[in-house]
């Protein structure tokens, strides 16, 4: 059976069905605990609540002297404050004493405020009257003053399930007191490059012939989904290359594939799945990457995705990526500084460089002008059937 007779499997599916479609086909993951350490890239399992409160006390933010605000209203540099300095209070060695009228002590960021103050006076505006006192040149300020709890407090739910944990999130997930993490389980993605033209980078290039360009730049957008890349290498155009290479996988839980799923005569995983597997959907009213196709070969779920690297790239940027992170595609609202160009029957999405504000045309919009996806910082997505005019706004997707 070939592609062109084959109308038992929707086509042209929206970009919206696309990545519903593909995240119903993937398997919900197992909880594990990992170290704090090892989270990154991880998505959290199970929401995180503090385990103690942070500041864990009521704390200085400068570095000054801790006094009351009684003291030091009024205070200027022709008529600063005088008060007695009595300690100092350092992080990890709070005060034991207390702050009486007329009193104050030396105080670090950080460091725990002394019963009876209320306020903080920076080191900038202080003059040393001997070894024991402090002229204070304007009046010390209660908002220099940070709460216990005013971050968060125990008890309190800080982290929902379902966030990727980037190095901020990490740095909150040990704040909070929690030296282990649930996880999910990693999603194992299976990568396979098709194409007789392809070899491998560093081998002498005859006419023709590209390099795996593909491979290199899904491996590592698979890593920034926090998936584990279980690498097939290339496999020919031939189906007994491709079946080889794919009864070859063992544990994964989707085959992400390049090459060989357009209307040419050597589109061969194409016919391999419609033929011997199964077809969710095959092709997408996108551009570039309209030939994408969703299917599954014993059980196992694979998305082929085009061979040109700009449409390999944008597909897996726009349907795969948040179909394997649960995240959507996150957009910002800009306006045109040029225009852009609708399809009557495709969303488009046309590289764009982001000049003061505004997303300007990147020109080259072609599918095998990888240079582009390098150069331009977004793709700016044009609805079926519309068009920008410059000076409209419109969605603008980051890269």
């Amino acid at each position: 059976m070939s592609a062109a007779n084959s109308p038992d499997f929707p086509m042209f599916v929206s970009v919206a069905e696309a990545r519903q479609m593909l995240a119903a086909l993937l398997p919900a993951l197992e909880t594990e605990w990992v170290g704090v350490g090892q989270g990154y890239g991880r998505t959290l399992a199970q929401p995180l609540a503090a385990l103690v409160s942070h500041p864990s006390a009521t704390e200085s933010a400068l570095d000054g002297i801790a006094c009351r605000a009684a003291d030091t209203l009024g205070a200027s540099a022709s008529a600063p404050a005088h008060l007695q300095l009595t300690g100092e209070s350092r992080a990890g060695v709070p005060f034991a004493g207390e702050v009486g009228p007329g009193q104050c002590i030396r105080i670090y960021t950080g460091a725990p405020m002394p019963a009876g103050a209320d306020a903080i006076a920076p080191v900038e505006q202080l003059i040393d009257d001997g070894p024991d006192a402090v002229l204070v040149q304007r009046p010390a300020s209660p908002a220099d003053v940070r709460p216990e709890g005013g971050d968060f407090r125990a008890g309190e739910e800080v982290m929902p399930a379902g966030l990727r944990l980037t190095a901020p999130r990490l740095a909150l997930a040990a704040a909070l007191g929690h030296a282990r993490l649930p996880v999910r389980r990693r999603l194992r993605v299976a990568l396979l490059s098709t194409g007789d033209e392809v070899i491998e980078p560093g081998q002498p290039l005859l006419p023709g012939q590209v390099y795996d360009s593909n491979r290199i730049g899904l491996s590592a957008m698979l890593e920034e989904c926090g998936c584990e890349v279980l690498p097939l290498g290339h496999a020919a155009d031939s189906p007994g290359a491709l079946q080889a290479a794919i009864d070859s996988i063992g544990g994964a839980d989707l085959l992400l594939t390049s090459g060989g799923v357009s209307m040419g005569k050597y589109d061969f995983m194409r016919d391999l799945l419609i033929v011997q597997g199964r077809v969710s959907f095959w092709k997408v009213r996108m551009r570039p990457g309209g030939p994408a196709l969703l299917g599954g070969w014993n059980g196992l779920p694979v998305f082929g995705l085009p061979g040109n690297p700009v449409s390999s790239l944008v597909v897996f940027h726009v349907i795969v990526r948040p179909a394997l992170t649960g995240q959507p595609v996150q957009t910002l609202r800009l306006r045109a500084g040029t225009a852009f160009r609708g399809l009557p029957d495709k969303v488009a999405f046309w590289r764009a460089n982001i000049v003061g504000g505004e997303v300007h045309d990147y020109g080259k919009q072609g599918s095998g002008v990888l240079r582009s996806l390098s150069e331009a910082g977004a793709l700016v997505v044009v609805p079926e059937g519309g068009s920008v005019a410059a000076g409209d706004e419109v969605d603008v997707v980051l890269l």
